[in-house]
């Protein structure tokens, strides 16, 4: 179950944005810059831990999400695709992952939680990388990707700022969020590299 699978379909919503991209004279770089710092504004908000601004978090995680599909199809747009922006996006996609799940974490205290949560993600992107870097292809899938992760994260902070009471285990929506980052997380990883290693 992956959104990234997607990644055509929404190619070809981008047309609008990259047109307005390009009419602003706006570099592919500059864009995943302004995508990272839309993700910092996200990650503010949610540390906040206040209702009201867990929907702005969630619309600025949305819209990260989008830019950093913005950025690569402004770049071949313009016929500027290369490693040196590709590798600018996928550092400044962790360090937006980083930053919106620390904001999640410092929002409801849940540090060893975030910790287990980030790692997790981290080592997901890590794997699709280094999977990229021994030959067999850059790795979008598993259970959850940077897609799937985007929109869980813009659907719980929309509910979070509605509803913020405990659930399960003295969770509430946000801490089963990170609880949920932290398990699938790992497991994706895992399947990822065990899949890598059948087609080594």
């Amino acid at each position: 179950m992956t959104l990234d699978q997607y990644r055509s379909a929404a190619d070809r919503l981008l047309g609008p944005w990259v047109s307005v991209a390009d009419r602003l004279g706006l570099s592919p770089d500059q864009v995943s810059v302004i995508a990272f710092l839309v993700a910092a504004g996200a990650a503010a908000a949610f540390a906040v831990g206040s209702t009201a601004l867990y929907a702005v978090g969630a619309l600025l995680v949305l819209l990260n999400g989008w830019l950093d599909l913005v950025d690569g199809a402004l770049a071949r747009h313009q016929g500027i695709a290369s490693d040196g922006g590709d590798f600018l996006d996928h550092v400044l996609d962790r360090y937006a992952d980083v930053a919106v799940i620390g904001g999640l974490t410092a929002g409801i205290g849940a540090y060893a939680l975030g910790f287990a949560a980030v790692t997790g993600v981290l080592l997901t992107s890590y794997l699709g990388t280094q999977i990229q870097a021994v030959g067999i292809g850059r790795e979008y899938g598993g259970l959850l990707g940077r897609a799937d992760r985007l929109a869980l994260i813009g659907v719980v902070g929309v509910v979070a700022a509605a509803y913020s009471e405990p659930i399960v285990a003295g969770l509430d929506v946000v801490g089963l969020l990170l609880a949920l980052f932290a398990v699938v997380g790992h497991l994706t990883a895992v399947q990822r590299f065990l899949g890598a290693r059948r087609d080594l």
